[in-house]
């Protein structure tokens, strides 16, 4: 008897909330289109276009201000010390040395598993953050996501939760993406157009956004019915 795929439960889990009844008005009240009046949308929906993105040519290798701002729209922190350092420090001399190795106009589909793997420039980038005082896996991989939000995925405890623990959720998202001919890539491009979301909200923060929003009520820590 063959071995059984480890990818298929991660996939199976995702396609569950990809396949929700509610995720196209999911998408719409965290974006904020088509609110009622008074209604606002969640903070995190500025967190791609705030000061007009992290991604662009002038701004894709360095860390700003602006980029410091768009991560607390996500609920996270860069705590001071560290920020004065990817300011003005060595520190950010170092990651940028690094972001300029990491292609910033690439969708995560398009790339080789190599270039999510160890050793990789993305995981350098993130092992730098993750190396820092104060500075958690789940601020690392926003500070990224910000820079790089074709290529690497917003990413946290609830999401984690939702659709299991992986070795490496990079590269466990990028199989899933790419498998049975990229038929979960092309079901989250369709929600996004459905949703009618801004261009500045790619695939994989849409489907960042889908997990997150149908898991986030039920999430707790520890005793999850997910975990």
């Amino acid at each position: 008897m063959p071995a059984a795929d480890p990818l298929v439960p991660f996939v199976e889990r995702l396609r569950v909330f990809v396949a929700d009844v509610r995720v196209i008005v999911d998408l719409r009240r965290y974006f904020g289109i088509g609110l009622p009046s008074g209604a606002v949308p969640f903070t995190g929906s500025r967190f791609e276009d705030f000061a007009g993105g992290g991604e662009g040519p002038e701004v894709a290798d360095t860390v700003t201000v602006t980029d410091l701002i768009a991560v607390q729209t996500v609920s996270v922190i860069v705590p001071v010390p560290v920020a004065l350092d990817l300011l003005e420090g060595r520190l950010g001399a170092r990651l940028s040395d690094v972001l300029r190795a990491i292609p910033a106009d690439v969708d995560m589909t398009d790339v080789d598993a190599a270039d999510l793997a160890p050793g990789s420039p993305a995981q350098q980038a993130w092992d730098l953050l993750c190396n820092q005082r104060g500075f958690c896996w789940v601020t690392a991989g926003k500070l990224l996501a910000r820079k790089r939000p074709r290529l690497l995925p917003v990413y946290d405890r609830v999401v984690r939760c939702a659709v299991g623990r992986r070795e490496s959720f990079w590269l466990a998202l990028h199989a899933a993406l790419r498998a049975d001919d990229r038929t979960l890539h092309r079901e989250l491009t369709t929600l996004r157009q459905t949703a009618a979301l801004p261009e500045s909200v790619g695939v994989l923060r849409g489907r960042d956004v889908v997990v997150w929003m149908r898991h986030r009520a039920d999430h707790k820590e520890p005793g999850c019915v997910w975990q």
